[in-house]
Parts: C-alpha cells; structure tokens; sequence
C-alpha cells in the first residue's frame, strides 16, 4: 500500500488495517473475476547508467535541519514510495531494508523495520545505516528522534500530495544520495512518460466522476476520500472528475454512508487492489451499503490499481496513470 503521502486520518486506518489484515507481506483472498486488474508491474525499472554517488553532501531536511550524509553505503528509506526512488536511480543494492509499504519484487527481501506504518528505532539501528530517509508523515516522533540521536544521517523529505510534488522528491532524494544528474534524469524520464500517458487520453464532452473509497473489509473500515485524500490530482490528470472531492467533502476520508455516495453520484469508483479482495471482489463492494445506489454500482465499474503504487507519486506514477485511463476509457475507445 502506497501512501502519499497520506493525510494523517488514512495513515491511522491504513495502520489499523495492515495490523488487521497482514497487508505487506500475508496472504489476501484473490480478487473476484469481474475486477480489473491493476496494469503497473510490481517492478521498479532503474535508469539503464549506474548512479555513483559524490559524496559527501549537505542538504535540507523537511524538518528545517541540515543534514550531511558522509556515505550513502547502507541506506533505509522508511515509506515504499522513497525506496521506490532510490532502486529506480540504481542504488537499490545499497538499501538494507525496507518500509512495510515498499512491495515491489526488488525489495522483497529486504527486512522489515515497520509495524503498520511505526517505525522501530530499534530495527533500524541494528543494521547500522549510514542514511536514513523518512517522509514528513514518518513516525512515531520518539523512533524518528532517536535514530538521530544515535548520529544517523536522517533526510526528512515532504510528503507527497499530487503530481506536482513528483519530480521534486526525485530531486530531494537523489540530492542525498549524491546522485543529482542521476536525480535529474529521472525526473526527465518519469515527467515524459508521464506527458505521454496525458496525450493518450480520450476527450469526453462529460468527465466521468469517480469516488475513491478506502476499504478494509476484515478490519471493517469503509471510507470515502475527499479533497485531501491523495488521489486527486491523479483522477484529475485522468480527465475524470474527483467525485468526493467534488461533492463537497474538503478533508481526506469521511466513513461511507448511503447519504454521501448518493452526494458524490460517482460513475466509477477506485479503490486498491487488497482492498478489493477484502471485500470480496466487485460482488462484496457493492454490498456495502449505498454502494450499488450509485450509478458505478449499478454499473458494477470498479477500478482497482495496486496498494504499493496509487499513492506512491514516483517513478510509477505513469504507470498508475495509464492504468487508470485503460480502466476508465479503455472499453470506449
């Protein structure tokens, strides 16, 4: 499961959730067959020129400090969508574990130092890191404290919110790890790939309006997102309309009620791909309540893209993108 950056309501439920459910790493019933799957590959793809890193450096952190990273050897990136930036600038042997959220194929080796989304101060020491990077979301405070008390280098780097804020983490990243070319060429690959999945996109005199919901069905959480729920900017870059947002909700999630489907009206809606199955596929979801009043229940259009990417907004962010357009406008074409 990819935050963005998450608000901070969903990075509570999404806790709450992995706790409940072993996302990250257990088993998930599959998903029912009328489901579509998510397009992006559970891979990274690193630039094809390998990043050496010129250290050291000096750098700003989110926090207002500045950090000076003497040796980018052995790194930890807390959050899947940090990892996911430094294996695609070509560093990824250097990583000695990972964030419960970093599903990608290359990592899934790496140890784990998360639980939920807390980090243990513990774990990470152990493996002597000589960097640590973390998002503005990372927590708990106290483990974030004291790995910086015991000396490691930690770059704290903006959480994401949208599209925007992609080619700036690239940067902040790459930065830190003493690879800016590396960095700048990412960020040239990653806003192309980006445009051309943009230039793909079918016009439609009506933007379908789509409803991101959050679900956890063993944990029974059901939310509905609104303005800051992260998807956003994706479902707008789609050409479609975000539906909550759009119904007046202005913050992240508000719980699922038949009242505020009936508000929202979507046409489609999107969730993750472990969400699904915990729901039990497309037949379970629009048996929650207010769900099959809407017009995407009624029509059964359910998008799924997978936990690990939706809201990693990084070098997949194309892939996600292009995903979701195959999923909205894909039969039509």
């Amino acid at each position: 499961m990819r935050r963005t950056r998450l608000a901070g309501a969903l990075t509570a439920v999404i806790a709450l959730a992995l706790t409940a459910t072993g996302c990250g790493g257990g088993n998930t019933p599959e998903a029912a067959p009328a489901a579509k799957a998510s397009a992006a590959p559970d891979r990274v793809e690193p630039l094809s020129s390998p990043a050496s890193p010129r250290l050291p450096v000096t750098v700003g952190s989110a926090d207002g400090r500045r950090v000076t990273v003497g040796s980018a050897e052995r790194i930890v990136p807390l959050s899947g969508s940090l990892s996911e930036i430094v294996f695609t600038l070509g560093l990824g042997d250097r990583v000695v574990a990972r964030d419960v959220t970093a599903t990608f194929e290359q990592a899934a080796d790496l140890p784990v130092v998360t639980r939920a989304h807390d980090v243990s101060a513990e774990s990470v020491l152990s493996l002597k890191p000589t960097l640590v990077l973390a998002e503005s979301t990372t927590g708990p405070a106290e483990a974030i404290a004291q790995i910086r008390d015991a000396g490691v280098p930690l770059v704290v780097v903006p959480a994401a919110k949208d599209l925007d804020d992609v080619g700036s983490r690239i940067d902040d990243v790459a930065a830190a790890l003493g690879v800016p070319a590396a960095g700048e060429e990412l960020r040239e690959r990653t806003t192309e790939r980006l445009d051309a999945v943009r230039e793909k996109i079918p016009a439609h005199a009506d933007r379908p309006r789509v409803a991101f919901l959050y679900v956890r069905g063993s944990a029974a959480v059901y939310l509905l997102g609104g303005a800051e729920s992260g998807a956003s900017s994706l479902l707008e870059a789609a050409g479609a309309v975000d539906a909550g947002k759009e119904s007046g909700l202005r913050k992240d999630f508000t719980p699922i009620t038949t009242e505020a489907l009936a508000q929202a009206a979507p046409d489609a809606i999107l969730v993750m791909t472990k969400g699904l199955q915990s729901v039990g596929g497309v037949d379970g979801l629009v048996k929650i309540p207010g769900v099959a009043e809407t017009p995407a229940g009624a029509d059964r259009r359910v998008v799924s893209v997978d936990d690990g990417v939706l809201l990693n907004y990084g070098p997949r962010t194309d892939q996600v993108l292009a995903s979701l357009v195959d999923q909205l406008y894909g039969e039509k074409k």
